[in-house]
């Protein structure tokens, strides 16, 4: 499953600058050929994104990569709870 996580990743990083690059520099293009990179642009950042962030929580999952380094419930409601204290 992660394989075909990360292949889709490298494809929409891929699409979102190929796109973005042609929606950008465009000259003599209609405004809905540039319209349309535009918008293939953003579905490959938002799918670059998403599938990026599940490989991340994969291997986290897995033990491949140090987990984040993420307060407990305990610990945030004790460092908001001193907000602002001058010490």
């Amino acid at each position: 499953m992660s394989k075909a996580v990360a292949i889709i990743n490298v494809i929409a990083w891929a699409g979102f600058w190929a796109f973005g690059y042609l929606a950008l520099t465009a000259e003599g293009f209609t405004e809905t050929q540039i319209v349309t990179a535009a918008l293939l642009a953003s579905a490959g950042l938002i799918t670059g994104i998403i599938a990026y962030l599940r490989l991340v929580r994969g291997s986290e999952q897995s033990g491949y990569a140090k987990p984040s380094n993420r307060m407990s419930r305990a610990q945030r409601d004790a460092a908001q709870a001193q907000w602002g204290q001058i010490e």
